[in-house]
């Protein structure tokens, strides 16, 4: 991908340069819609074209400005940000942030890869991002998706990466075929499962939510409450405030490291100060929902979840585990916060990706994530696409059980 070079302009003319018709000049189109890469130099201004469009588009959460904005405002300082822009009839039309970053992989040289919405950083991308793709509006949105990609691939340079991270099934089909019509391979180096509970359905049914469980969950979760209920009241509750949702997410911290230590999400330095961040700018709209679970006045569990587009994202969570299986904290405070969700008329609770057991258990339905790089079909890329299915044989050998 060339670097383009971009107008020094003041911030208050940016938005208007960039709303005009970006031409094909050597940048790629597809169906009337103009893609062009350019460096991203002026946050303002990027955030005042992402809010306009995200008006017009149907985004997931993790492409609203809401993280998309904190996640800028918190790269590391030699990450060098890329804008995609395209552009239909003097409109912006779709956006996506892309980095370049140049790793060595099987060779004597490194290869760079562009990634959308990741800097390439593994420690900084622990992050997560889920439910990616380009912000697009939603009257053209399969067209710009696909000049998008389109525009993107065939940019790779000989020995570039294109890698998506946690697509739907629907954007690794484009993926796919933009990977093919410009001769290159789209593989998928990691595929997962997003559970999550359709209160569609549920309604469809006339069924309230613990009613649909399993006949064993059912069971799991009255022990757990009676089992609670001799220590006091079992209440479950959303932090309000900002103060509120920050004190909440220390306590999830403290949590979540005397379960997980170094191999949890809070080994990454990056994510206490990102998140405190999110919250911040996120609560106050409701979009960010931090809930505790308490029992006679002690913290059991907290679940960090946002709130978007009707629907409610499970993120990350801190549990007071004890000796006794039966308590279950982490089942019960899902159970709370997902009657919570129902009750407020909000259209389902997604646990993201992820093989954790109560998952399935507490789901009625599922969607499939995939995670997929895009290049040139080298020795390099066959012999480590042949590395990475023998890690993964050799992890299935070594699971419990098998």
């Amino acid at each position: 991908m060339p670097q383009t070079s971009m107008s020094h302009a003041p911030a208050r003319r940016l938005l208007q340069t960039a709303l005009r018709a970006i031409t094909a000049d050597g940048t790629g189109s597809s169906d009337a819609v103009d893609v062009r890469i350019e460096p991203l130099r002026d946050l303002a201004a990027t955030e005042a074209a992402w809010r306009d469009l995200e008006a017009r588009a149907a985004p997931s959460f993790f492409l609203s400005w809401l993280w998309i904005g904190t996640w800028l405002a918190h790269l590391p300082k030699d990450v060098k940000p890329h804008l995609l822009v395209a552009t239909a009839r003097d409109r912006i039309v779709g956006m996506a942030v892309v980095c370049r970053r140049k790793a060595w992989r099987i060779g004597l040289r490194p290869r760079a890869r562009w990634l959308l919405h990741e800097t390439g950083d593994p420690h900084f991308d622990r992050l997560s991002i889920e439910y990616n793709g380009i912000l697009a509006d939603r009257s053209v949105a399969e067209a710009v998706t696909t000049a998008c990609l389109n525009s993107a691939v065939r940019h790779l340079g000989q020995s570039d990466l294109l890698v998506l991270s946690g697509i739907t099934a629907d954007l690794e089909t484009v993926a796919c075929r933009s990977a093919a019509d410009a001769g290159l391979v789209a593989e998928v180096t990691e595929a997962d499962t997003a559970h999550w509970v359709d209160f569609v359905e549920m309604r469809r049914l006339h069924k309230d939510y613990r009613a649909s469980l399993g006949r064993n969950t059912r069971q799991a979760v009255s022990r757990a409450l009676r089992l609670y209920g001799e220590r006091g009241p079992v209440e479950h509750r959303v932090m309000e405030t900002v103060p509120e949702a920050l004190a909440a997410f220390t306590e999830l911290a403290e949590l979540h490291r005397a379960r997980w230590g170094r191999k949890g999400a809070f080994a990454n330095p990056a994510f206490g100060p990102f998140h405190e961040d999110l919250i911040a700018r996120g609560v106050p709209t409701g979009t960010v929902r931090i809930s505790r679970t308490t029992v006679g006045g002690r913290t059991i569990g907290v679940l960090y979840n946002f709130a978007h587009g009707g629907e409610v994202l499970h993120y990350q969570s801190g549990f007071l585990y004890e000796e006794d299986a039966k308590l279950k904290p982490g089942v019960l405070s899902h159970v709370l916060a997902i009657e919570d969700s129902f009750a407020r008329g909000e259209l389902g609770y997604d646990f993201m990706a992820g093989s954790a057991g109560h998952k399935s258990r507490l789901a009625n339905a599922e969607r499939s994530l995939k995670w997929v790089v895009v290049g040139r079909n080298s020795i390099e890329r066959r012999i480590g696409t042949t590395v990475r299915h023998a890690k993964r044989a050799l992890a299935e050998l070594r699971k419990p059980g098998e």
